[in-house]
């Protein structure tokens, strides 16, 4: 009797419940939303043509102040004729197009014209390059952190991200920075994930490829197991905050410091052991969509970055593994044309030799055979500033 009215109660509990075997013929529905930006098609195409075979990115986005420094160096005042006349320089150059597939612009350039009136977006896309956009506003300190940073211009930056989109910019760039002997802290790694998974989202609505680059700065004395370890809590936070926002994976780039030890470090890495240490980093942490790995230099020299380029391409990889270079393409062309008109043109070969050199670093075929010593001389500054 006892078990018969048992049998009745379990038979009434599951006609009550959702997965009665009665309901399963017309299970409930639940909608997810699924975000679709207007432009996917472009994006991915726009992302493509980046992470196109033996070519990578010239970054030339520094803000003015910092292209400042550079004029500087060579004696030269921070004016926009000045700024102007560099700028023209690089990206004026014949056959840049051949190695160099995207070019990073800072607001100023975008909008810019060459001493003959033509638009640097026109001049950049007669040669095949995609023109980029910096969009961030700069660091800024992070109430609560250990004396950490974090990044500022998400507001107004759908606005200005399709301003930028109707100027020709059709990727974007933005630069947040985690600090290795700042801990880091777990609030300035959770806020530099969601502020570049808001800022890809804004970006990829506006029809702009994102690039997603939470730099590890080169700063510390620590070993290369101890960036490893922080690359990979970075990268997962990044990764979880992407998939929170609907961001199309296949529709970003990535701009990563490569894994190595401290600058000041008693033991300098190999271009093999930097190799090994950040593809296994990319393996354990970035999914196969993601069409393109465009390496930042980070302040090391032009030859340094070259060959851990290359050792990274000495076997096949899941997503094209190039570079997004300031210094690393412009230190010698820099000093090469000082500010004079009669350097031109040897500036202009200076940065051929370089993007042919990253180029077939890219293509996994690089030599170091023939580099000059300025091009081995590092470049790391402490603290630095875009």
């Amino acid at each position: 009797m006892a078990s018969a009215k048992l049998s009745t109660l379990s038979s009434q509990w599951f006609a009550n419940n959702s997965f009665s075997p009665r309901r399963r013929s017309s299970p409930r529905r639940v909608s997810l939303p699924i975000r679709a930006s207007s432009y996917q098609h472009e994006l991915l195409q726009t992302a493509k043509t980046i992470a196109s075979p033996g070519r990578g990115i010239l970054a030339i986005d520094e803000s003015n102040a910092t292209c400042g420094k550079r004029l500087a160096s060579i004696g030269l005042d921070n004016t926009e004729v000045n700024r102007q006349a560099y700028r023209q320089l690089l990206l004026t150059t014949p056959g840049l197009g051949e190695y160099i597939s995207g070019a990073i612009l800072f607001e100023e350039t975008l909008y810019q014209l060459t001493t003959d009136g033509k638009k640097f977006v026109d001049i950049l896309r007669d040669q095949n390059i995609v023109p980029g956009i910096k969009v961030d506003k700069g660091l800024v300190p992070l109430p609560g952190s250990n004396n950490e940073s974090w990044c500022q211009g998400l507001d107004g930056l759908a606005s200005r991200s399709a301003e930028y989109y109707k100027q020709g910019a059709r990727f974007a760039k933005w630069r947040t920075v985690v600090s290795i002997p700042c801990g880091p802290s777990a609030l300035a790694v959770k806020e530099a994930a969601w502020g570049l998974a808001r800022y890809a989202a804004i970006s990829q609505d506006n029809g702009l490829v994102p690039i997603v680059e939470p730099e590890i700065l080169l700063d510390g004395d620590h070993p290369i197991e101890r960036t490893l370890e922080v690359a990979e809590k970075v990268w997962a936070e990044v990764f979880f905050y992407l998939a929170e926002n609907n961001v199309i994976f296949e529709g970003i780039l990535l701009k990563p410091s490569m894994v190595t030890p401290g600058a000041e470090h008693k033991e300098k890495a190999s271009p093999e052991t930097i190799a090994k240490h950040t593809l296994t980093m990319l393996r354990r942490r970035v999914p196969p969509a993601v069409p393109g790995i465009m390496f930042l230099s980070g302040g090391q020299s032009e030859v340094e970055a070259t060959l851990n380029l290359n050792a990274m391409n000495q076997s096949p990889n899941p997503w094209h593994v190039s570079f997004s270079y300031a210094r690393a393409l412009q230190n010698t062309v820099l000093k090469t044309w000082q500010g004079r008109p009669e350097n031109v043109q040897a500036a202009q070969k200076a940065l051929l030799v370089r993007a042919k050199a990253n180029s077939l670093a890219q293509l996994g075929r690089y030599s170091a055979e023939g580099e000059n010593e300025e091009a081995k001389k590092g470049m790391f500054v402490k603290g630095y500033t875009y």
